[in-house]
């Protein structure tokens, strides 16, 4: 009992976690829990995952803004290889903080874990020239039940690391880079989705 340490309310939304789970190392390497449901149930964690993901990505790729409309999933992630910017977005219906956004930089050496609850847009942005990135779900993957937004809405105000650019009133990634000289790396899909205004019209 007692390996990890949970950071609540991450950012000041609700439900969002940041987990740092206990390492223990030696010259010969590590040793660590990534998930044991006895002390994730000892911090008020209670979710009941059924999915586990994994997915792999080169520099520049951002994944994102995601979400699901009919089937929401929370989803706990980390990285096994390399780094990434996460970020998740509040859209939960008459949340005091829709939204806003709070962003984390996960890598294989901090090991740390971000969790994220239903009602949530996702993303992610690889800092390092490539990433191992893994998530356990909440609920299984629904075929048509994907939703988006823009990653540089300027409503959401995201400021994403080493990120250079400017919004041109879309999400195309042409004419952004990373300080390197990397450029932005979007699936089409995500180049087309609208921002949190058009999107909830509101």
């Amino acid at each position: 009992m007692g390996q990890i340490k949970v950071e609540k309310n991450a950012g000041g939304i609700e439900g969002l976690c940041v987990i740092e789970p206990a390492v223990h190392g030696d010259a010969r390497g590590y040793f660590m829990e990534t998930y044991n449901q006895r002390d994730m149930e000892a911090e008020g964690l209670t979710m009941n995952f059924v999915q586990d993901n994994q997915s792999c990505s080169v520099k520049g790729v951002l994944r994102g803004l995601h979400f699901q409309k009919e089937f929401p999933q929370g989803k706990l992630v980390r990285v096994i290889k390399g780094s990434v910017y996460d970020v998740a977005v509040d859209l939960r219906s008459g949340s005091r903080t829709f939204g806003k956004w709070f962003g984390i930089e996960l890598t294989e050496e901090n090991k740390k874990q971000f969790y994220i609850p239903e009602g949530f847009a996702h993303g992610f942005l690889v800092l390092s020239d490539m990433a191992e990135f893994c998530y356990k779900c909440t609920d299984f993957y629904h075929p048509g039940d994907e939703g988006g937004l823009a990653w540089n809405d300027p409503e959401i105000g995201i400021k994403w690391p080493k990120l250079l650019g400017e919004y041109k009133g879309n999400a195309s990634a042409k004419g952004y880079q990373l300080e390197d000289g990397t450029k932005l790396n979007l699936s089409d899909k995500d180049q087309l989705w609208a921002g949190l205004k058009d999107t909830f019209h509101f």
